[in-house]
């Protein structure tokens, strides 16, 4: 979806009705007929990149150890970041409208964690907290490495070297 992407690479407030128009090729009054408006565009749009992010998310977490869950997001993360034929980085990390996304995102990786407190992965909850909270900072840094030209591979070293500070 050309809106998708002209969210991703400008973000909301970078993106008019008129340039999603031109650079669609179609009418204003078609794009209204059929959202609406821009905030239910840009609510659309977010659906469509958020779907598959979520199946990602969801098979990353089922890893049987934390972990390997928490690898394979960074790994994931940073395939997503870098991945050919799309914008660099990531609409949800960078858009400062999706909050409540990144909050809910945010959530499911630390219930995983406290989930591995409660089996004995993790000394604590406090732990899982904490490493709930470093692995968000390290997707967050890596989105914004991605957005400013990192290429997969300094991705995946980054990603490889979070990994290592796994709790022992």
């Amino acid at each position: 979806m050309m809106a998708m992407r002209a969210f991703w690479e400008r973000g909301y407030d970078g993106v008019s009705v008129a340039q999603v128009c031109k650079e669609a090729g179609i009418a204003a009054p078609s794009l209204y007929a059929a959202f609406g408006d821009k905030d239910a565009l840009f609510e659309k749009a977010c659906a469509l990149y958020t779907e598959r992010l979520d199946e990602d998310l969801e098979r990353d977490l089922s890893a049987p150890t934390a972990r390997e869950a928490i690898e394979r997001l960074l790994q994931s993360s940073a395939e997503h970041f870098s991945a050919p034929g799309q914008p660099p980085g990531c609409l949800v990390m960078g858009e400062p409208r999706l909050a409540e996304r990144r909050g809910r995102t945010r959530d499911m990786i630390r219930a995983r964690l406290h989930r591995a407190a409660a089996e004995g992965e993790l000394a604590s909850a406090t732990e899982a907290d904490g490493v709930a909270a470093f692995v968000d900072t390290v997707l967050a840094g890596m989105a914004a490495l991605a957005r400013d030209g990192a290429d997969r591979a300094r991705l995946m070293d980054a990603a490889r070297h979070a990994a290592r500070i796994w709790p022992e």
